[in-house]
């Protein structure tokens, strides 16, 4: 669907984060070089990491047109880039802390205006491998076992939803099969919000869990596939990729809801475009779009 431009790549450019709106566009924002540095892990491109402040550029693509817009003196790490439906965005970062136990938590989520001027700050959580944005604007998280093992209200939960004041929407509230241990990915099909974990508990496993946000109605499946990387829904039907880290090969698998039972229809092994590392997948409105490399894959259910 794109693929970073060469003349991007010789200009030092680099593409960072990334996101699919809910509008079925496409971000990735753009960072140059001059002020990127490689950490020992985790490798590709989430091992960049900016020297603070610095400047980039994102990128917005819908069809066969582009969008750049310039943002300025950003001032914090993010691990997720969100796009929401009036143009604005967010930059969030995985991980947030409090200097002492009472304190308030730091923000690490910014909000930008569509021109990419910071409007607000707060918090979404602590340790936050996944995190999707819905069709009417609010935030959905899903953590990490030291955001669910610690001291973080919400992040405890393991899964979260959010306004964009920062205050919680949604909470499980004891309707899961299991306690969650880590997230995966997320997805969003019309008003609904999947959110994919695994427990560990003897018992457990991983599971795929969609939210109603307009009715709180919350129903949880068994997950066809283990841990996977991406979900894409659309009605009764599925799709669910798992990589093999940092190689160009992912295991794709079909699934048809049956009742309460997600069964496989088929599976294949697939080599595609560029390297997966994590944060490859994320699914909207029946559309799997999968980051290989610098190369954007769009897989229909």
């Amino acid at each position: 669907m794109w693929r970073l431009p060469a003349a991007d790549f010789l200009r030092g450019r680099r593409a960072l984060w990334w996101s699919a709106g809910p509008g079925g566009e496409l971000a990735a924002l753009l960072v140059n070089r001059r002020f990127l540095h490689r950490s020992r892990y985790p490798r590709g491109w989430l091992g960049l990491r900016p020297d603070l402040p610095f400047n980039a550029e994102l990128a917005i693509i819908m069809g066969h047109t582009e969008q750049r817009i310039v943002v300025k003196d950003i001032r914090m790490w993010p691990s997720h880039l969100a796009l929401l439906p009036d143009r604005r965005f967010l930059l969030v970062s995985s991980r947030t802390s409090r200097s002492t136990a009472g304190d308030p938590w730091k923000p690490n989520a910014v909000l930008f205006s569509p021109s990419g001027t910071p409007e607000a700050e707060f918090c979404v959580g602590d340790d936050i491998p996944a995190l999707v944005t819905d069709a009417g604007g609010s935030i959905w998280t899903a953590y990490g076992d030291e955001g669910i093992y610690g001291d973080h209200d919400e992040s405890a939960a393991g899964l979260a939803g959010w306004n964009l004041q920062g205050q919680p929407l949604w909470a499980p509230a004891g309707r899961l099969p299991d306690h969650p241990l880590e997230g995966c990915t997320a997805a969003t099909e019309g008003e609904q919000v999947w959110l994919v974990w695994y427990s560990g508990s003897s018992t457990g496993g991983t599971f795929l869990t969609r939210i109603t946000p307009s009715t709180g109605a919350v129903t949880s499946y068994r997950s066809p596939v283990r841990a996977p990387d991406g979900i894409a829904v659309r009605g009764n039907r599925a799709v669910l990729t798992r990589r093999e880290h940092n190689t160009p090969f992912l295991e794709l698998t079909r699934a048809r809801l049956d009742d309460a039972t997600w069964t496989v229809t088929g599976r294949q092994r697939l080599r595609v475009s560029g390297r997966l590392v994590l944060r490859c997948g994320q699914g909207r409105n029946g559309a799997l779009w999968l980051r290989a490399g610098n190369t954007w894959l769009r897989i229909e259910v």
